[in-house]
């Protein structure tokens, strides 16, 4: 996985439960545009996220309507697996019960 993937993905649980538009996500992941917007397409794509049109009169507002995100509930599970994977050093074994401390 990517760091900007990851970087999305991060942004995204932190603003759970709440939706955000695509502008905003790659603000909170320091990303542009041009980066975020099709990291979001790959994971509506796999099904991790979900989107939807800001239902606005574009003329009365002054904008464009915005496109607002939402991780589902199996991409906040993916997301986190996701992210614990990437931090784990390669060939970190997890053990199986606690590490005893020394006397």
């Amino acid at each position: 996985m990517t760091i900007p993937t990851q970087r999305v993905l991060r942004a995204l649980l932190a603003g759970l439960p709440e939706e955000s538009y695509g502008a905003a996500l790659g603000d909170a992941a320091g990303l542009p545009s041009g980066t975020v917007h099709p990291i979001l397409a790959r994971l509506e794509g796999v099904g991790w996220v979900k989107s939807r049109w800001e239902d606005i009169d574009p003329g009365a507002e002054g904008r464009p309507a915005r496109r607002y995100y939402r991780l589902t509930s199996a991409g906040v599970q993916e997301a986190r697996g996701a992210l614990a994977r990437a931090y784990r050093p390669r060939g970190a074994a997890v053990p199986s019960s606690p590490i005893p401390e020394q006397p």
